[in-house]
């Protein structure tokens, strides 16, 4: 055999080798949360996100429920299981080679849904109203159930009301596009987004015609324990029935006024007057948990009478409107991520569980689902900081490339992104190194 022959032959023997060596195994098992079995025969897909979102595998859950994927290409995976044609996802971030789902039954109508709150923000100049509605919708079924229709969630806009963007949020996921279908009565539209166990959320962004003075009408389709009105100070408000609505001033949470009706009902008249301009600098989550604090200490002996502590702060969580928080702060992330990223390349122990929960999914766009998982330990411990750090990671990359894949962000934009995070990762290592 001549020299080259050889030194070809070693070449590709070390290669196969090398590739032997860092595959893994990928194994997880799909449980049907509703009856709390094995989820036999739904499909399972493997997804690579480290290069956009291909789909590197497929393969149906065994008779246990048991799925398993050799994983070659490095980096953070996502695992979707289709169930009753809705899809469920969970992350599996570097080094993780166990990735369990939840799926759950579906139902056409489960009794028990309801709305937590209703947010709606305004803020209006140079003849435009800019207006922003956030519904958080809670599905407590029992057993738990996922439900979808063609009119899952409906909902009404002010007349003359153009919608910018609908965006939904499944269970602990990302924000995704969604469509909002007219319906035959005007100003009504309908989401077919599924419904899946825990709350779910619809945000939708839209501008109207503005004159100076406006009268608006929620038309509530649905029982609500808080309908929340947002608005610069600058900006009048005068409800046609005073007695609907209470103030939640808060001196210093900034340039915001905010309204609020409690336990609203289907069709009860909550209609009001919205005078003047001004606009918002405050993020919806931080205005919205002001009003939270602000009843807490205007009502302090009400709060264990109103269903879930009312607008006011649960026992067991440090902001009862946490679920507000739909802007992604981007900057924070990233920080986080490349710490994240730091501490993952330098952790060489047992496989990390990441926290998740299960999430809906019609359309093949959303990919931002995960089932849920036991809960972190104290924040004060390295081992919690240590996964706040990778989760944090996990959703950046996770969010990146879903708004590449959605055409949400320009191909130079993604590179620029991408190649920044890259070189400040690389400075960050050095560091540790």
């Amino acid at each position: 055999m001549t020299k080259f022959a050889k030194s070809a032959l070693l070449t590709a023997i070390f290669s196969l080798a090398l590739a032997h060596a860092t595959a893994q195994t990928l194994t997880g098992t799909v449980t049907n949360g509703t009856t709390n079995k094995p989820a036999a025969g739904d499909e399972v897909i493997l997804i690579n996100l480290a290069n956009g979102m291909d789909v590197a595998g497929s393969t149906k859950a065994d008779s246990n429920g048991k799925f398993s994927f050799k994983v070659t290409v490095p980096g953070p995976h996502l695992i979707r299981a289709v169930h009753q044609g809705v899809t469920y996802h969970q992350m599996a971030p570097p080094g993780v080679n166990t990735a369990d789902v939840n799926v759950y039954d579906v139902a056409t109508k489960v009794a028990d849904l309801s709305v937590t709150a209703d947010v709606i923000r305004f803020q209006a100049d140079s003849g435009t109203m800019q207006g922003v509605r956030l519904f958080v919708v809670s599905n407590t079924s029992s057993p738990a159930k996922t439900q979808m229709n063609d009119h899952n969630f409906e909902f009404y806009l002010p007349p003359g009301a153009k919608i910018e963007q609908v965006q939904a949020r499944s269970p602990n996921g990302q924000p995704i596009p969604a469509d909002a279908t007219p319906q035959a009565d005007k100003n009504r539209y309908a989401l077919a987004f599924p419904l899946r166990p825990g709350e779910t959320q619809f945000q939708i962004e839209f501008t109207l015609p503005y004159s100076g003075e406006i009268k608006i009408d929620p038309k509530p389709l649905y029982s609500a324990a808080h309908l929340v009105i947002v608005l610069p100070k600058t900006m009048q408000f005068t409800a046609a029935n005073p007695a609907s609505f209470q103030s939640m001033q808060d001196p210093n949470q900034g340039d915001t006024n905010v309204e609020v009706a409690q336990q609203t009902k289907p069709g009860q008249p909550l209609a009001f007057t919205l005078k003047g301009n001004g606009v918002i600098n405050e993020s919806p989550g931080e205005t919205a948990s002001g009003a939270a604090q602000q009843q807490d200490q205007q009502q302090p002996q009400a709060r264990d009478n109103r269903p879930g502590g009312g607008l006011g702060v649960p026992i067991d969580a440090p902001d009862a409107l946490q679920q507000y928080r739909w802007p992604i702060l981007g900057g924070f992330a990233v920080l986080l991520a490349i710490g994240g990223w730091v501490v993952t390349k330098r952790q060489a122990g047992p496989s990390i569980a990441v926290p998740s929960a299960a999430k809906p999914a019609v359309a093949s766009s959303e990919y931002t689902q995960r089932p849920s998982a036991p809960a972190a330990p104290p924040a004060s411990t390295p081992a919690a900081k240590s996964s706040m750090l990778l989760e944090a990671l996990k959703e950046e990359l996770f969010q990146l490339e879903v708004e590449k894949k959605q055409g949400k962000i320009t191909p130079a934009d993604y590179e620029k992104a991408k190649a920044a995070l890259d070189q400040t990762l690389d400075r960050a290592l050095k560091r540790q190194s």
